[in-house]
Formats: structure tokens, sequence, C-alpha cells
């Protein structure tokens, strides 16, 4: 019998924070003590519609948090608990939620309606709930059923097929959904509010309908179901049927041919006639196709012998309408926009959409747009000036080089005239387009560069002057130099045309990074990165000394945010904001510097100090500080290799905690590969710490708790930690070994159609292949033996992965070396079982075959490496 829990439901809401601290431990209690009943009261409450609204929106919530969790970890345990529960208990609490979806208050039902999928996402892949699809329909299909309970049943129909996979429904079930859901869009039939619930629930439906899709008479209904709610009277309504078509471009793109000429016509009309929120989606229709054609032009290869999928060439076909469409969309910009990532309307949009229209018809684009730019650039009206900026901008990146240099080459005086226009918005445009034209028309390397030494030295004074510009602008014109430094990265050692003008970039760049208004437009960070770029692309040989000279400021800046007033929050955010960026620029310039042998001693002189900064830097508790931190630590242990010993004592407590931190798996991840780092810098120094990283590193391992990306680097973490310590990592090879194991046979089970975690597998693989490689060659020169145990399971490993076509040419590679490591280190005692696994020679000559050098470099050592045993 549900308990009554109004009150407490009502006082955990409370003014007083007495009170509600009260009521909260309550509830918390009743939940620990007895969940089935705490969730059987709270679907009570939630369908009473006698009860106060408060009470019942919070019951809701409390359900939905007992069944769901972003974190996998706390979702699992959920999970379990709600299995446990007594079925016949569980089934009065659907039975609650189910006749919620009649209740009078829409709060209730959409809450109820939630809570169901998140039961379902549970229930239905395990097969139990089975008559959830049939009750819900029975509300769409039986006589006289309200509206309200039509519109909560669909928003429940949505939520369950967003929750669920389409594996998980048989197919007559997805065509009586299907059904439901196009006759709940029905105009003539339905109110406003069950037509939206509708059209929002073949949104999610769309997953799971495959066969109805492959079916022309089932496929020709849906479409037209949905372009008539795209005509409706409420923009609502419209903008959720162009939702659709987005997710029908993408999914469905091969059987688009008959419906296009339609489609066109529909998003046209609502480009250039309906509200923003419509023609936004009208607009992102055609970015779909473009996204699909651009992808199935790269998976085109004649070389590799696949037949591509289908290629409409939709875009093509309706290029110079499209192009038109698009072109007038970029004058309908808003008076205080910039290009902001935050900012979105109907011109940006466009602009987007003309940037893949370029990418997918490449050359065809450029006679489209040029006449729209010519005619416009030098308009009195701020919009068409910009306008013109930005379609010229958008088109740089899909025709050739050929096609585009004459006319960057004679658009690019003006361009840099114009970062003097008088209104903000052309500037901004303006700068971004120099950006893009650094980015795709200035390669040296490559051959080709619209800079030269004659203009050069102008752009230069351009940009370096236009950076003082206001903050959005400044920030467009730090990505200018971003990509003209990057053009000039493999110049090699012949003289960088850039490293006379290195000193004023990077001291406009300080003091851009330093404005009170940088905080805006992300400008600080934007020119913190920008110097990045330019000291990692410089050429040493020219720059040295100016890098040297920088490294000095850096620290003295780094020193002075310790000292900086921490009142709020938001002070100690904009401190650790700008300790992460300083850190990183340390990082830059010790990679640099350490780069060469002879400008290592510069790193060395300075490494006390630098030390220091970063274990203070840890001292204000700040993760973002602590990524950038460590990474720094990394190549700061690189650069000093054994000294690096001296720091440990202090460091270690902090890589302890890093190691520790799964709440920030990212902090925990790079402190990982930090550890790494540490151990091939100091080799055997390494180990007097040994005990306590495999400690933590394998209990890691062991915990359900941290998040799994991390579990990979520590694998090849093992791998560094046995090549420094060599023969001492005998006391650990057994435990590490085993979890080795244990995560090979985790691979073997994964899921090859879900893609996420097929890059999850890849990863791992990876990983404990180049576990087993550091393993190995740290026992070359002893007691090689000891691996003698696990030599075939590595192999049974390896045979395992070379079955899978889906795997990684990185995850190949290092199970080639691994083979050869064996062979090699093990030697002699490993020549039966090469002998038993036939498959050795087979997937040997298969990676000769590879277009990847480096891959059949290993495969040819491995294969002498083998060869030396058997024959």
């Amino acid at each position: 019998m549900a308990m009554e829990i109004t009150q407490f439901l009502l006082a955990a809401q409370s003014a007083d924070a007495r009170v509600r601290t009260e009521a909260e431990a309550s509830l918390r209690q009743f939940q620990e003590q007895n969940l089935p009943l705490f969730l059987l009261s709270l679907s009570f409450e939630l369908e009473n519609n006698d009860k106060p609204a408060e009470s019942r929106r919070l019951a809701g919530i409390l359900l939905k948090n007992s069944l769901d969790a972003k974190d996998s970890a706390t979702k699992d345990h959920l999970v379990k608990q709600w299995f446990a529960i007594d079925v016949a208990l569980k089934s009065q609490i659907k039975d609650r939620l189910l006749r919620t979806l009649g209740s009078s208050a829409l709060e209730a039902r959409h809450t109820s309606a939630q809570v169901i999928a998140k039961v379902a996402s549970i229930e239905i892949p395990q097969k139990q709930w089975p008559e959830l699809v049939g009750s819900l329909l029975n509300n769409m299909t039986q006589q006289g059923s309200p509206a309200h309970l039509k519109q909560s049943t669909l928003e429940t129909l949505g939520y369950v097929c967003e929750e669920i996979s389409h594996h998980d429904l048989v197919q007559d079930e997805v065509n009586s959904v299907l059904t439901a859901v196009v006759q709940g869009m029905n105009q003539s039939e339905n109110t406003a509010e069950v037509r939206l619930a509708a059209t929002k629930a073949l949104l999610n439906a769309l997953d799971f309908s495959q066969t109805n899709f492959e079916n022309e008479m089932e496929r020709n209904y849906i479409m037209k179901m949905v372009c008539e709610t795209a005509c409706s009277k409420e923009a609502e309504i419209r903008q959720a049927a162009f939702e659709c078509l987005v997710s029908i471009a993408s999914t469905y793109y091969e059987v688009l041919e008959h419906y296009i000429q339609t489609l066109f016509e529909l998003t046209s009309n609502a480009v250039k006639g309906d509200e923003e929120s419509v023609a936004l989606q009208a607009i992102e229709f055609w970015s779909s196709i473009c996204d699909e054609e651009i992808d199935r032009q790269e998976y085109d290869s004649p070389d590799s012998g696949d037949s591509s999928p289908p290629h409409s060439c939709f875009i093509e076909k309706a290029l110079p309408h499209l192009v038109q469409m698009l072109l007038e969309t970029l004058l309908k910009q808003e008076e205080d926009q910039d290009h902001d990532d935050d900012v979105w309307n109907i011109s940006m949009a466009g602009g987007t959409c003309l940037g893949l229209v370029a990418r997918t018809v490449g050359d065809g684009v450029v006679p489209l747009v040029m006449p729209f730019v010519e005619k416009n650039i030098s308009s009195p009206d701020w919009r068409s000036r910009e306008a013109a900026t930005y379609a010229f901008g958008s088109i740089l990146e899909g025709p050739t080089i050929d096609k585009l240099a004459p006319m960057v080459a004679a658009g690019l005086e003006f361009l840099l005239n114009a970062t003097k226009d008088q209104n903000n918005h052309v500037r901004d445009t303006t700068a971004w387009t120099l950006s893009r034209i650094f980015e795709f028309l200035h390669s040296p390397d490559s051959g080709f560069s619209v800079i030269s030494p004659e203009n050069l030295p102008r752009i230069v004074s351009v940009l370096l002057e236009s950076i003082k510009d206001v903050p959005n602008v400044a920030e467009k014109v730090c990505g200018a130099i971003y990509n003209l430094a990057q053009g000039y990265e493999d110049s090699g050692a012949s003289s960088s045309l850039l490293s006379p003008y290195l000193t004023e970039i990077i001291t406009h760049l300080l003091a851009a990074a330093e404005r009170t208004d940088g905080a805006e437009s992300k400008l600080r960070g934007a020119a913190y990165e920008t110097l990045n770029e330019v000291v990692r692309c410089s050429n040493l040989s020219e720059a040295s000394s100016i890098i040297a000279h920088l490294l000095p400021a850096i620290m003295k800046k780094l020193a002075e945010t310790m000292d900086l007033p921490i009142i709020s929050t938001d002070d100690r955010e904009k401190q650790a904001e700008l300790q992460a960026s300083l850190c990183g620029v340390l990082q830059v310039i010790i990679q640099k510097l350490s780069s060469r042998d002879d400008m290592k001693p510069i790193i060395v002189q300075n490494a006390d100090d630098i030390m220091r900064l970063f274990l203070r830097v840890f001292g204000c508790h700040s993760s973002s500080v602590h990524e950038e931190a460590m990474l720094a630590i990394g190549a700061l242990a690189y650069a000093t290799g054994t000294e690096f010993v001296k720091y440990m004592p202090e460091l270690f407590k902090y890589l302890q905690m890093g190691l520790q931190n799964f709440e920030e798996y990212q902090v925990c991840s790079i402190t990982v590969g930090v550890i790494g780092d540490v151990s091939r810098a100091l080799d055997e120094k390494i180990l007097p710490f040994c005990d306590q990283i495999m400690g933590l590193l394998i209990q890691n391992l062991q915990s359900g708790a941290l998040h799994r990306s991390v579990k990979p680097p520590i694998f090849s973490c093992f791998g560094d930690i046995a090549l420094a310590i060599g023969a001492h990592f005998e006391r650990y090879v057994a435990p590490a070994v085993q979890i080795m194991q244990g995560a090979a046979q985790v691979c073997a089970q994964m899921d090859t159609l879900d893609e996420e975690l097929m890059d999850y597998a890849n990863q791992l693989r990876r990983s404990i292949f180049e576990a087993y490689s550091g393993i190995l060659q740290g026992f070359k020169d002893a007691k090689a033996e000891l691996m003698m145990p696990y030599a075939q399971h590595l192999l049974q490993f390896v045979e395992l992965v070379s079955k899978d076509s889906l795997r990684d040419e990185s995850v190949t590679k290092a199970a080639v070396a691994a083979m050869g490591d064996l062979a090699d280190v093990v030697g002699e005692n490993t020549k039966q079982l090469f002998q038993n696994f036939t498959f050795c020679d087979e997937f040997l000559n298969e990676c000769l075959e590879s277009e990847d050098e480096d891959l059949k470099v290993t495969a040819r050592w491995t294969q002498g490496m083998i060869a030396r045993l058997v024959l």
C-alpha cells in the first residue's frame, strides 16, 4: 500500500531551509529503507489529480532520478535496483504511470510520458513489459479517447522510440506505432496539440522505419503526411515537420529522388517567407543533403574496389536555384550578430550551407556566387557588403586552387582594406574571410600560397593593426594569424618568411590577451592559442632567442596569477582560465626548445622555477588547470630526463590525486599519460614510486566507477613503466597481464554494430598490444622466460583481431609489433607456438600489401623475427 507523502514533498520545496532539509532527509530515508514502496508512493502522487501541482512535480522528478542518471555506474546501479523490485509491485507503478497519461494536468502527463520511457528503456531490451506498446496504441484507437490522452500517448511513444533501439521492437509493433503516429498528424481529425505530439513522435520513430521506407506505398504515405504537415498553419508544427525532413535527408537519402522537386519547393518557400525557426530547419535540410553527398564522395574510392553508396547529385541538380536561395539569406543579418559559436540565425545558417554546397560541388559554385560578391562588395549598405564578404569566405573550401587562386589574388588587397570598414559586422566577416584564405590557400610547402615575400609585410601590418579592434573582430584576427603561422610550419631547416615578424606578432598577441575586454568573444583564449601556434610553427634556428626570451615573460605572468584577489567563484574561474592558458604556452615553449639538443639547456636551467610554478598551480585546486599543468609537466619531464627525479617527492601526491579523480576523468586520463612520460624520462629512477603507481592503476582498471575512456591509456602506461624498469617489472607482471587478458575478452564480446563501441574496442585492443610490447621489451635483457606463460594468449588475441575486418590500422600495427616482440624476446621457446598458429603467415602477408609504409616495415621485421625461429 502506498504511503502518504504529499506533506514531505511540499516541505522539501519550502523557502525555510530547516524545513526543507528535514523533509529531504525524510524522503531520502524512505527511499533507502524501502525503495519499492517509495516509488509506488511517488507514482500515486503523480497520478492523483487532487494533489497539489508542486508535490506532483517533485514526485515526477524523484521517479525519473530513481531510474536514470548521466553517470553510467550510477545508471547501472539504478537499473539493478529496479530489476530487484517485486514484479507485482512494479506492475502497480507502471499502471499508475499509464493512467496518469489521461490526467487533466499537462505537467503530470508530460512527466509520466518521460518516466514511462525510462522504464521502457530498462525493460523492453530485456523482453519485459511486452504489453506497453499495445496499451499505448489502445489509447489512440479507443472510441472517444480525449485529445489530451492522445497527445500524451504520442509524446510517450516518441520518448520510448528515443530511449530504445530499433532492434528492440518487432516489425508488427513498428508498423502499429507508425500508423498511430502518422494518423495523429492528420489535420482534419486532430487538434493542434495532438498533431504536434505526433510529428515530434515521428522524428524519434524514423530510425525504426527502415522497412517501411523500403516499401514504396508506405513511404509515399509517410512523405505525403510530412509534406502536408510542413504546410500547417501552426509554426511549431511546421518546424517539427521540417525537423523530420532533416532526419529523412540523412537516414533515407537513397529514396528521396521521387520527392526532391516537392521538397525543394517546400524548403524554398519556408526559407523565403516563413518564421525563422522554420526557415532554419528548411536550410538544415539542404545542409544534411550536402553532408550525405560529401560522405558518399569520400567513400567513393575506385582503388579500394568498394562499391560506393548511391549518389543522386541532388545539390548539383538544384545548384543554380539553391545557391540563389542561400545568397538571399545572407542579407538577413541581425543588427547585433557576430560570428560567435552561440549566435545562430538565418544568414549564418545560409552561409554555413553555402560552404557545404561548395565542398559538395567544388568549382561549379564559383561562377554562381561571384556575380553576387562583385555586385554587393562595394555597396553603401553594410548588409550587402557583409553578405558579399561572407559569400566569398564561404566558398573557399571545395573548389580547386586553380579556380580560386586568380579570384583570391584579385580580392586580397580589397579585403585588407575592408578591415578598416566603418561597420563592425563587415570587419568581423572580413577578418574571418582572411583567416579562411590563409587556411585553404596558403601552403608554401605544397607549392602554392597567395602570400608572397612582396605582400607579407602588408598582410602582417594589417593583421597587427586589426588585432586592436573590438573583441569580436580581434578574435577573428587571431584566427587569421593562427592560419598564417600554420602555413609556414613545414618550412623545415630553410628560412621561414614569418621569422622577421615574430617578435612583433608575439608582442601584439600578448597585448590582446591582456586586454581588459579580453573575456568578450573568447578573445583571451584565442590570443593564447594563436601564440602557441606561432611558437610551435616557428623556425627554431631563427626564433630560438625570441622563444628563450618569451619563457621568463610567461613564467612571470603565471607567477602573478597566484596573487590575484579571489573574492567570488567568478574570480576563481577567471584565475583558473588564465593559469590554464599560461601553462599551455609554457608546454609549447618547453616542447619547442627541447626538440633540439643544443636548446635543451635553456629549459634545464629554468626547470626548478618552472616546476615550482606548476606545483603552486596545483595548489589552486582547479581541474582545468590540472590538465594543462599536467601536460606541461609531461613536456618538462621529457626535456630534463633523469634529472626530473628530484621533483618526484613533491609531485607524486598530485599524481596520486589525479589518478584518483574519477569524477573529472579527463584529469585522470591526462595523469596516466604524464606517468607514462615521466617513466620514459626517468627509466629505472621511477622504481621507488612504482608499487604505489601500479597499485593505483590496477585499482582503476578494476573499478566500475571510472569512465571507460581512461582504461586504454592505463594499459599503454603499463608498457611505458615496464620499459623503464625492465626486469623489475617481474612483481607486477601477473596481475597486469591477468587484467589485460580480461580486457581482451571484453573486446571479443563487444557489439560491432555500435560505432562508438567499436572505436573504444579499437583503442582498448591497441593499448593491450602496446602493453604486451612494452612488457616484452622490458624483459629483453633478463627474465624473458617470465612471458612464456602468456605467449599463447597473446597469439590467440592477435588471431582474433586479425579476423576482424573492422579493426583500425593502428590496431593492426600494434598487433604485428607485439607478435614480433614475442618472437624477438622469448625466442626459441615460442617456436612451437608460431608453428601451431598458422594464421601468422597469412596475416603478415596481408599487412605487407598495405599502403601504410610503417605497417609494411613492422610486418617485414616481424616476419624476419618469426622466420629466425621457424626455419
